[in-house]
């Protein structure tokens, strides 16, 4: 029967799962309970979907069940808030689909019948999602038997996490399946003609070689250009659409780093000297560091070369013996004592070869360890290692070669395997657990020993005492008290001299560089006006983030839509005098020409010289050692050999262009053209189609305001 851990490391091979949850489902409780239930309604309202509201606690609830599917599969007890993040995304996104294609869906009576399910998860047809779970992972077979006796077992017999995470399975593959019959009904909808096809031929087939003058925008000044108010609202009415702007707030702030004062450091020596004594007289290293130091004891042993340059030194040059105490001193922000814990003469290389016994499920651990100690009884009364090797090991690559993993040296296995390995004497047989499973080890050489040591570090980190949070904040109350709205905080941070930075975030932002854990503030900003000092949720101006009090002041809204003129002046002035410079220069080119077809003599007209660009096709984009010159590109194609362009305006400049010769490639295939041609929109249109039906609808997202 497939278990739930091999349902856990296969699946997720093949269904992309972005999932998680949010522990906040209690914040709306005072909601809850007060006002009337369309206040309510109004104020749980976490999205709205081509006018169909979105409830937070619906939204939640979903987040939940994805949540769980999400520790099932990964195994994780607890997830972090990156993991939340793409949770909550993955969610409202599913949410999106749903409610905008399952209309689309219904309407074409698109659906999976019983029949069809049953054949994709244990008839002739079986989904890949299946397929994976059940082959065997020797031979890549499906096992059909085990797929039956599973589904037999699903009410009954099956853990509830197991049945849970299987139903949830089978409406990925549903849902997979209802995806796919919609996109193929859209390809086969799309039809490329056997023209198209022709002309994408001859675009791609078609070289041409030209050359080329450049008056490149740069050759006219600034100061040469004129522009007035009118120019700039003419421009900015006919491309308002190149000024649309997202919803943003812009923030000014300061932070008080909260770092160890100098009493600090002064308490942190003097408990690492307090306790130099004690240390020196433990007789248990390993327990006295974990109990006490910041830092866990390592196992690891070390040559002189690995070690810091100070420890190194005085264990091997001067002679250190066990139990030795070195320090204190100080290093990397800590204090520290350094202990010899152990000597021994150990290889810095060993040849070994193993048996691997693979764990699947909890199930199967007390059966592997017999099956490992029986193997190593077997090999230690005369048994050869190579061929139980080949009969047990699930390490295929290895186990072809009786279990040989060669040399290797400290650090590239795994440790508990590592410490094994370097520990057994030669041909000596040991039995270790390791993430992979029971390992049957043997050691069949050592290397050259040398002298290796373990070294036990009492480590304490010098930290911001709560004295010194205390002190910090009072500072922080200070200044907000004192500064109450933007101006009196604009002038305080020029009177003292602070640091003061600036940002400017989206509503679901989650980031601002050099604060940890921002989003609070970033809420906070959306629910303040213009020019007051952000408050908190508990209507404090202070944020505690991280090691840092925040205090932040909202300098400027901006809404959603096309910016106003004011806002993007600067832009369009810049836009208006390129414009303004490529009339003057399409004027001179102009000019130059004058009934002219030499282009080296208009060259010389223009005091310009002639460029050459080959194998230039019309799918072209770039113009080599220019730039993105779509204009100048497609005009060439067009032309025929020797024929002289107009003036062309293009990004740079203004451009005259010759063609001087055109190659025509041998391919003529349209067939196999409108094959590649079809095959690029059936992708497209299986990528396109969802957001095609989303941009035809208004979609409202409020998930800032909860999250």
């Amino acid at each position: 029967m497939a278990t739930l851990q091999k349902i856990r490391t296969k699946a997720g091979l093949l269904v992309a799962i972005v999932i998680g949850v949010s522990l906040a489902a209690f914040i709306l409780g005072d909601m809850l309970q007060s006002g009337n239930s369309l206040f309510r309604k109004n104020q749980l309202k976490i999205g709205e979907v081509d006018g169909e509201s979105i409830q937070y606690p619906e939204f939640q609830q979903k987040v939940e069940e994805l949540g769980e599917i999400y520790r099932m599969n990964s195994g994780q007890g607890q997830l972090d808030e990156n993991t939340w993040v793409q949770i909550r995304e993955q969610t409202w996104q599913n949410f999106i689909q749903e409610k905008v294609m399952g209309d689309v869906y219904d309407d074409l009576g698109i659906d999976v019948s019983s029949d069809e399910l049953f054949d994709m998860l244990q008839g002739s047809n079986l989904h890949p999602i299946v397929q994976q779970l059940f082959a065997n992972p020797n031979t890549g077979q499906v096992d059909r038997n085990a797929i039956v006796n599973f589904l037999k077992n699903l009410d009954t017999g099956v853990d509830p996490e197991q049945r849970q995470y299987w139903l949830y399975l089978e409406q990925q593959i549903v849902k997979d399946r209802i995806q796919t019959k919609y996109a193929n009904m859209v390809g086969k909808g799309l039809y490329v003609t056997s023209e198209e096809a022709q002309n994408s031929l001859v675009a791609r087939n078609k070289q041409i070689n030209f050359d080329y003058i450049l008056l490149n925008n740069n050759s006219v000044a600034d100061s040469q250009i004129v522009v007035t108010q009118k120019d700039l609202k003419n421009y900015y009415d006919a491309h308002k659409e190149d000024y649309k702007q997202e919803t943003t707030r812009r923030i000014e702030y300061i932070s008080f780093p909260v770092e160890p004062s100098a009493a600090d450091f002064r308490n942190t020596e003097e408990w690492i000297n307090d306790i130099k004594a004690d240390f020196a007289s433990a007789t248990d290293n390993v327990q006295f560091v974990n109990s006490n130091s910041d830092i866990s004891f390592d196992e690891t042993w070390f040559k002189q070369a690995d070690l810091p340059e100070n420890i190194g030194n005085w264990i091997y040059e001067e002679n250190a013996d066990t139990n030795d105490v070195f320090g204190p001193y100080f290093e990397s922000e800590a204090y520290k004592l350094a202990k010899l814990n152990a000597i021994e003469m150990l290889p810095d290389s060993v040849e070994a070869r193993h048996i691997l016994l693979r764990v699947n499920t909890q199930a199967e651990v007390t059966a592997m360890q017999n099956l490992a100690d029986s193997l190593k009884t077997t090999i230690e009364n005369g048994s050869d290692f190579a061929t139980l090797a080949r009969q047990f090991s699930t390490d295929q690559g290895s186990a072809i070669q009786g279990g040989d993993l060669g040399w290797f040296s400290r650090g590239q296995m795994v440790k508990p395997f590592e410490d094994a390995a370097f520990s057994n004497k030669v041909n000596e047989v040991t039995v270790v657990m390791s993430q992979f499973g029971f390992h049957v080890i043997q050691t069949t050489a050592r290397g050259r020993l040398s002298k290796q040591v373990q070294v036990a570090y009492l480590v304490r980190n010098v930290q911001p005492s709560t004295q010194t949070y205390q002190d910090v904040y009072a500072k922080a109350s200070k200044f907000a008290s004192e500064n109450s709205n933007h101006k009196e905080f604009e002038a305080a941070v020029t009177e003292q001299n602070l640091t003061k930075k600036v940002a400017t975030v989206g509503e679901n932002d989650r980031l601002i560089a050099g604060l940890e854990n921002p989003r609070q503030l970033i809420r906070a900003a959306y629910e303040a006006e213009e020019g007051d000092i952000i408050l908190s949720q508990e209507e404090t101006p202070i944020f505690e983030l991280g090691d840092n009090f925040v205090i932040a002041a909202l300098t400027n809204i901006t809404e959603e839509g096309i910016a106003p003129l004011d806002d993007v002046q600067a832009r369009v002035e810049l836009a208006v005098i390129k414009e303004k410079k490529a009339e003057l220069l399409k004027e001179k080119a102009a000019a130059a020409m004058n009934g002219k077809t030499d282009l080296q003599a208009i060259a010389g007209e223009l005091d310009a010289t002639v460029e050459n660009a080959t194998s230039i096709n019309f799918n072209s984009f770039q113009l080599p050692g220019v730039g993105l010159e779509p204009a100048v590109i497609g005009t060439a194609a067009s032309l025929d050999t020797d024929q002289l362009s107009k003036p062309i305006v293009g990004n740079n400049g203004v451009f005259i262009v010759q063609v001087t010769s055109v190659n025509e490639l041998e391919n003529q295939d349209v067939a196999a053209e409108q094959t590649r041609l079809a095959q690029s929109l059936t992708f497209r249109a299986n990528s396109q189609v969802v957001n095609a039906h989303e941009s035809a609808i208004e979609i409202v997202d409020k998930r800032s305001k909860f999250y």
